[in-house]
């Protein structure tokens, strides 16, 4: 299973990689880590997805939480969220397919950002599952590059972290 972390982090020299290395002494793979800071600029929001069980979810929360830097985690797993993610993909584009690639660019509400005789880049941002569906629908044009910034996260309604 997924799960979502959101941590508020101190925004200094070296919180990142302190987070980093506690994953890497537990063993714990991380699935994807988001950073930018908040409305203050003392403060960065970390969202980080990790695959496992409950188990492993509340250890890397409780790990997290015995941080100095880190001034509060959040499991966002089970709570009502919004979700996004960005991505860019190069695709191939003949003349024969540009119109294809173009009609699902529209479908799937994406921009197309630059463009060559022979490929065309495409900007998407939506939820991951979305992203997978558009990157699926892409893969028989032959995707020639893609970048993904990983899942950022926040919970709906007043309540926040």
């Amino acid at each position: 299973m997924r799960h979502i972390i959101s941590a508020l982090v101190e925004n200094r020299a070296g919180v990142l990689s302190r987070i980093s290395g506690l994953f890497a002494r537990r063993g714990f793979n991380i699935d994807s880590l988001a950073v930018g800071e908040t409305d203050d600029p003392k403060i960065s929001r970390i969202t980080i997805i990790v695959n496992g069980d409950e188990h492993i979810a509340d250890q890397v929360t409780k790990q997290l939480n015995k941080l100095i830097d880190v001034l509060k985690v959040k499991s966002l797993t089970h709570i009502e969220t919004t979700r996004r993610e960005l991505v860019l993909i190069k695709v191939k584009a003949d003349e024969k397919q540009r119109g294809e690639i173009i009609d699902i660019a529209r479908i799937m509400d994406c921009d197309i950002v630059d463009a060559s005789h022979s490929t065309l880049m495409l900007e998407f941002v939506n939820r991951p599952e979305r992203v997978d569906l558009l990157i699926d629908l892409l893969r028989k044009y032959k995707i020639l590059e893609i970048a993904r910034t990983g899942m950022v996260a926040l919970q709906k309604g007043p309540d926040a972290i």
